[in-house]
């Protein structure tokens, strides 16, 4: 199946008053269509900056995206325009991303209108249509976000980013800010809207149980660098990295057997001003040697579709 989003040596840096923060560091993947892709990683690895780098609410300073054959970070007005209209996201925080002042109706109808004109009647039957995709009902129609569950206001954004029918659909942390029973009934409606609609996901997340159950292919991601890709079965199963064993062990588990046996990481993240010189992960990594901290490992294969960054991958049997 061929790609439809290809990401290229993508860079962004920001400049701040304490230096430069290299919030991605040249990462490359692809999104094929009607999958779904996870990208993992600690807080501040740079996720959410690859999120808003694809829509080009922020310009990437290096590298290239290219969405359905047309180059994303070189489109400006209306083929911008007409990209984001194939390109939509859902934002992690159902209380902050729906304008309080709007009712469902406006909140739904808003890209409808602004992109294709629709008024009216077809407007509200479109409306509607798109509230039934997602299990509300024409009685949400008058309401404002205020009146809703939190599980409820996220699925009100989904049918926001799903109203004018996009072919990839950005997934910033939906479920962070639920109740664990609310993210099971969200994650489900994702996997049955993607099996009716066709349209890929690239799933944001720090949850593996989430990504494992959602999920076709992961991107283990570390200060702004991708350190394992491949299929999330593969990965999650025979993991070559040893930060993503490191974050597969922090899982916690119902077997009584395993449930006091979390394996924490040691040290702490390093300075994202302060841009390695060899391997990110090299500072925590009990493997690692001197060349490890001289060089950066590159991607390379290790097992079908299995990439890993790492010059001693845990296959190697080398301790």
């Amino acid at each position: 199946m061929g790609a439809l989003l290809a990401v290229s040596h993508l860079c962004k840096r920001y400049h701040t008053g304490h230096g430069v923060v290299h919030a991605i560091d040249g990462i490359s993947f692809e999104i094929c269509h009607g999958e779904t892709t996870a990208l993992v990683g600690e807080s501040g690895c740079g996720k959410s900056t690859v999120a808003l780098s694809m829509l080009k609410l922020i310009d990437a300073d290096g590298g290239a995206i290219l969405f359905d054959g047309q180059e994303v970070t070189e489109a400006k007005g209306d083929q911008l325009r007409k990209l984001r209209q194939k390109l939509s996201i859902v934002f992690q925080n159902p209380y902050s991303s729906l304008n309080p002042k709007m009712r469902v109706r406006d909140i739904v109808g808003e890209p409808l209108r602004t992109c294709y004109g629709i008024k009216g009647k077809q407007l509200a039957e479109r409306v509607t249509a798109h509230l039934g995709d997602v299990g509300m009902g024409p009685e949400h129609l008058g309401r404002y976000p205020h009146e809703f569950s939190g599980g409820q206001r996220q699925r009100i954004a989904i049918a926001r980013a799903l109203a004018l029918e996009p072919r990839l659909l950005i997934l910033d942390e939906p479920t962070a800010a639920l109740d664990v029973s609310v993210q099971a009934q969200v994650l489900n409606l994702l996997k049955s809207l993607q099996q009716r609609l066709g349209v890929a996901y690239l799933f944001i997340s720090h949850n593996l149980a989430t990504v494992d159950f959602i999920s076709n292919r992961v991107l283990v991601m570390y200060l702004g660098r991708i350190v394992e890709s491949g299929p999330v079965d593969e990965v999650f199963s025979r993991p070559q990295h040893p930060y993503t064993r490191a974050l597969l062990d922090s899982v916690p588990s119902t077997d009584p057997d395993e449930r006091y046996r979390l394996r924490t990481l040691a040290g702490e993240v390093p300075s994202p001003l302060i841009r390695a010189i060899g391997c990110a992960f090299a500072p925590r990594c009990t493997r690692s040697e001197e060349s490890c901290r001289l060089n950066v490992p590159e991607l390379s294969d290790c097992g079908e579709e299995h990439r890993v960054a790492c010059f001693r991958p845990l296959s190697s049997g080398r301790r």
